[in-house]
Parts: C-alpha cells; structure tokens; sequence
C-alpha cells in the first residue's frame, strides 16, 4: 500500500550504533553486578520459578509468559540459582530500549533515538527491573514491540503492521493483563489524532491478532474457575459487590502520584506531566501522551478508590518515555541531560546496594531486609525436617512457602500449604493443600497445633533476626501421624 501524504519523512540514520553501544554496556553492567548480589529472591520471584516447573497457559495471579521466560533462562543454564532467574531482567529491558529507540528514530531522528534508549534504560523502573524479574519487566519489550509497529501501522496502513501490533500487544498481554492498556491508548489516538488512525480493515486484523494471541490464558481461565481473573478483581478490590466503596482516599492517590516521580525519575515523570502544554502542533506527540497519561489517570483513580501500588502504572511509560523525551529535547534539552544524569546514578546505586547488603541499615534494619534472610530461614526448617525424619514440612504463609519450594528444590522434601477455605486465597492453597492424611509433617508456625485436645510441643525455634522475618517467632511442630491439625 502506497505511503500516506502525512507519514514522516525518512528517519536520520545512524542511530542503531550509538544507541546499542549505550544499551549494551549498561546491560553488561547490570549483569556483572548482578552475579554478586547477596539478596534473596523475593516471594513472587520464587512464586515465578515454581510456575516454570509447571509449564501452563496460565497461574492463580498472573497469565503465563514471565513462568515461560524463567524456564527457558534457567533451562538454558541448567541452573536455577537466583542470578539466573533474574537475568533475563536485563536482557528484556535492554530489548525494550532498544525497539522504543527505533520508534523515535523514525519519529524524531537519531538524536532523539539515542536520547530515548538511554532515558529508558536508565529508568529508576528499569533499573529495579534488571534486579528483580517480574511481569512489568517481562511485558516491556513486547509493548514497545506493539507501539512502533502501531506507529508504522499509521504511517502506511500495511497489514502486517496490523497484525504485528496486535500479536505483540496480545505477548505484552500474556506477560501481565496491563498489556490490554495499549488496545486503550490506540483506540484514544487512532479517535483524537487523525494521523493515527489505521482504517478499519487493519483495526480487525489487529484485534484479532490481539485475541488469537491471549485465546490459551482465556481458555485457562475459564476451565480453572477465572482464577487469575478473580485475583485481578481482588487486587482492585472496589469493584467486587462484597468489596463496597469506602470513601475516596485521597491521600493514596497522592501518594501514588508522588511515587510516579521515584518510578519514572523526577525530571523525566515532570517532563510528561507538562508535554501536553507543547503538543498541538505534534500529532505524534500528542498520539503518545494519549497512550501514557491516561494510564496514569486511571491508576491514579484506582488509588483514589481503594488502593494502587506503584508499578501498577509502568504501561504508560513506553510511549511516556518518548513524550517525556521529545519534549524536553525541544524545550529544556539541558534537563535532559541532568535527568540522565541522575537516572544512571540512581541505576548504579541500586545493584550496588545488593551487593553490600546488609549494610546499609536503616532504623535498626537492613535497608533491603525485604529481600534478606528468606533462604536462611527455609535452610533452617529443611535442617529440621531431616533431623526430625520427617518427609513433607507444612506452613501458613505464602512467603515461607515460595522460598520453601525453591531452596529445598532438591532436598527430597514436600511443601504444603493450608487446605483453602472457599476460594483458594494463593497458588500454594490452590495447588499444594496440606492432604488430609499427611502422615508425619514438621508445621511451622507462630503458635502450636493442637492435637487430641494439647497443644503439641515445638521442637525448635527459628532465628528470624536481620531480615524479611525479624518480627516473627515462628517454631517447628512435628505433627504425630494420624493426627490432622491442619486448618
């Protein structure tokens, strides 16, 4: 199909050199570092590698692709040490800058393009992402995948553009149900901005793309009671009839709000909020902020409603990243260069403080207690159980158990969780119950079972000091065969 009037000029070339030298060194960096970090994995991150040895086309919190990604990166290694379950991380955000540099390049030229994979890929975002794997940073490559082949959908109506966008957007999907921001975002631009619109022949191809792509975690949901679905409607929480609104919480919504700043880095999440003041005159730009800024109004609203995490508004900084960019090339292009400045020390501070880790200390506490003394305490318990010669080890906590099941990986052990009461309330109740006649199982637990009417006397305490358990007294119980204490 012949190019529209108004697609843009060829974009400058020798832009792919610069920009890949810059990404790759900070991806190299990342990985290096990464190899000495001292954290634990973090429950979700173990939750993920279990997933993985459970290859489906769907889980209790989250569709598929992160579990597909961590087994293949594990498998690949033939190991499942934590350096390589999160080292796609860096990989995958390098993936990312490097498609949303192409964007601009074809937006805006080569120097915009190498200003875009730098600004990206030292996001305060990005940078935590290299870190800790998750279904953001998994997402990443793919929606930027699906914005450029939207732009040069727009450019010249091609169909394989169509279904590029659709397909990517489906991928971006898959990964985490954010993905579907980007089918809002198109649909804003493609009905504000006239450049932006694809006909709409290509409109169904990308749809259908779009929903071929997603059909096997439908499928899963709808055989596995909407279980990741349900979890979705729990996290937003207002909108389940046993959920009823409670007020407005204005103050979370300004604290999400403010988070922005430290998710996207200061200059870059101002820059975004003011483009729009410079956008008239730019179709592409204002394209762009429709498919950022309304993302982080609606998860503003969420905040407003009920409650909303930090990341729950990463989507909008895909095309937020060019717009934030774009605009302050033209107007403040000294900002720019502070902005990069301060992302890439905040992106080398954070691996450097998990490799010092425990220090610093904060309030008596490891500032990264979160991600500190996980495996310690499941070594400590898997101790236990072989010294008590028992084969199966049960305990009520979700974090406990997703370390469990990673650390213990070759102990011989059984993990299991409680028997769930209604609707499972996590994948270990739904997946792992505690059978009905265990035989001898160590519990851990704050308080001790009761069997025939006594409570059963703790074999050990566990020394939760100095990390994500300081708080907590938690005990071994060895539970006599044939008698069922569990919930």
């Amino acid at each position: 199909m012949a190019t529209r009037p108004d697609a843009p000029a060829p974009a400058e070339g020798g832009w792919a050199a610069p920009a890949l030298a810059a990404v790759a060194l900070v991806t190299g960096l990342r990985l290096l570092l990464l190899a000495f970090d001292r954290t634990d994995l973090f429950v979700d991150e173990s939750q993920y590698w279990l997933w993985g040895r459970h290859l489906d086309f769907g889980y209790y919190s989250k569709p598929p692709l992160i579990a597909w990604v961590i087994r293949l990166a594990t498998g690949l290694a033939g190991s499942d040490a934590p350096f390589w379950v999160r080292m796609p991380g860096a990989l995958l955000h390098g993936a990312a800058a490097m498609i949303l540099a192409a964007l601009a390049a074809r937006i805006a030229g080569r120097r915009a393009a190498v200003a875009v994979a730098l600004a990206y890929v030292t996001l305060p975002f990005a940078a935590l992402g290299s870190l800790l794997i998750s279904t953001d940073t998994v997402m990443a490559p793919f929606y930027a995948l699906a914005l450029l082949a939207w732009f040069r959908l727009a450019e010249g109506r091609q169909a394989r553009f169509a279904l590029l966008a659709g397909a990517a957007a489906g991928a971006a999907c898959m990964a985490k149900y954010a993905g579907a921001y980007f089918l809002l975002g198109a649909g804003l631009a493609a009905a504000l901005v006239p450049q932006m619109r694809p006909g709409w022949r290509n409109t169904a191809l990308l749809l259908a793309a779009f929903a071929l792509t997603i059909l096997p975690n439908i499928l899963w949901n709808l055989t596995h009671g909407l279980a990741t679905v349900s979890h979705t409607m729990d996290n937003v929480g207002w909108v389940r009839e046993d959920r009823p609104l409670a007020g407005l919480h204005p103050g979370k919504a300004a604290a999400f709000l403010a988070a922005q700043f430290a998710v996207a880095g200061p200059i870059l999440f101002a820059a975004l909020l003011a483009a729009p003041w410079g956008a008239r005159s730019d179709p592409r730009l204002r394209a762009l902020l429709l498919m950022s800024l309304p993302i982080v109004a609606i998860v503003c609203g969420q905040a407003l409603l009920s409650r909303a995490y930090a990341n729950w508004a990463i989507a909008a900084y895909f095309a937020g990243t060019l717009a934030a960019v774009l605009w302050l090339q033209r107007r403040f292009p000294r900002l720019l260069g502070w902005s990069l400045a301060l992302n890439g020390a905040l992106s080398l501070a954070l691996p450097l403080l998990t490799i010092v880790a425990p220090w610093p200390e904060a309030g008596g506490a490891p500032l990264l207690k979160r991600y500190l003394g996980r495996a310690d305490l499941s070594r400590q318990i898997i101790v236990t159980a072989h010294e008590a010669g028992v084969g199966a080890v049960y305990s009520f906590d979700r974090d406990i158990l997703a370390d469990l099941f990673h650390t213990g990986r070759g102990s011989g052990l059984s993990f299991y969780g409680p028997r769930p009461a209604g609707r499972p309330r996590n994948y270990y109740e739904q997946t792992f119950p505690l059978p009905k006649d265990p035989g001898p199982v160590l519990m851990v637990l704050a308080g001790p079972p009761v069997c025939d009417g006594r409570p059963v006397p703790a074999l050990r305490s566990f020394d939760t000091a100095g990390g994500a358990y300081a708080k907590w007294h938690l005990a071994a119980y060895l539970l006599p065969e044939g008698c069922d204490a569990g919930p």
